[in-house]
């Protein structure tokens, strides 16, 4: 039996246990059930002095045990010990470089530029996979030979490292992301080389929507698949963009919306398309949230009970 990579990998920082530290996916057969051999999957983290978030994140990717996996990280010259932890791993690295960027989005473009898997993705420093995501992923594009993009779902992590929410995946087209914005999360989006290639690839230009800009590009010429599989973790915590870059988030967004042709804020047309977007987004959400009771039980009742009771309790 193919020894696997928890045995070969740095032992785990003292007192942490678990996924990804230790803990790890299960065995995969060399080939797929078919006799394809699994689709590379390349993976591009772009990091920037979050050492204290950068381990997990590597080890969420090594420890998949995927059989074909590629993975590059884009450092843009850290000042804390992020190139030390990136050396303690980089025997199972394809490729690392730490210097000086242009930026998140130029790092992912530039990770990107070197990828070669057919399928890609990008993980964030301070961002996690679950465990099985890839071997998921890849049966979820060898079923369906169409498909050029997948939306999974999220669990969102408060800083304490409490589960906030699922943000599940669900299904929008090119006019709704457009007028509405992207409901899904960026860690669990997952494409094609070649799609990404024929959208045109990320915008350089944009420092915090250029995951919003990029699927929405694609989005024109072809549909997200969604699922209801947890592939990764967002945290939530106060140096995050989300947290500090709120000016530009919005003036991004405004930008997008006038390159794909948003209908005018505060128009009756735009309106009435949010409304009908957020009244279907929730109730989507709702749909997926119940049927945790059966699918995922263990988050509905540690979790999602006590969000109801929560919220019945404030009522």
């Amino acid at each position: 039996m193919k020894e696997l990579m928890l045995s070969k990998l740095p032992p785990p920082v003292t007192g942490k246990r678990g996924w990804p530290w230790t803990e790890e996916s299960k065995a995969l057969p060399a080939v797929m059930q078919d006799g394809k051999p699994w689709p590379k999957i390349s993976i591009v983290t772009p990091s920037y002095n979050q050492a204290q978030f950068l381990e997990e994140t590597i080890r969420s990717i090594l420890l998949q045990n995927y059989p074909n996996v590629e993975y590059i990280i884009m450092d843009g010259g850290s000042m804390d010990n992020s190139v030390e932890i990136i050396k303690k791993y980089e025997p199972w690295l394809t490729y690392w470089v730490s210097e000086k960027d242009n930026g998140q989005a130029d790092a992912i473009y530039r990770g990107f530029e070197i990828a070669t898997g057919q399928l890609l993705a990008w993980i964030n420093s301070d961002d996690y996979y679950l465990a099985n995501a890839f071997s998921a992923v890849a049966k979820m594009f060898e079923n369906k030979p169409a498909m050029e993009m997948v939306v999974g779902t999220c669990l969102l992590l408060r800083s304490n490292g409490s589960v906030a929410r699922k943000n599940y995946g669900l299904r929008q087209d090119f006019e709704n992301f457009v007028n509405v914005g992207m409901f899904g999360s960026q860690p669990a989006f997952f494409f094609r080389h070649l799609a990404y290639n024929a959208c045109g690839k990320i915008d350089r230009n944009l420092e915090f929507c250029m995951d919003y800009d990029l699927i929405t590009r694609m989005s024109k010429e072809r549909t997200p698949v969604v699922s209801s599989k947890v592939l990764a973790v967002y945290r939530e915590h106060d140096a995050t963009k989300s947290a500090r870059m709120q000016e530009t988030l919005l003036a991004e967004d405004a930008l997008i919306g006038a390159r794909y042709g948003r209908a005018v804020l505060g128009s009756e047309p735009l309106s009435k398309i949010r409304k009908q977007a957020w009244r279907e987004y929730y109730r989507r959400q709702r749909i997926q949230f119940y049927l945790d009771i059966i699918r995922d039980p263990l988050y509905f009742f540690s979790t999602g009970l006590r969000k109801i009771l929560r919220l019945k309790t404030a009522a």
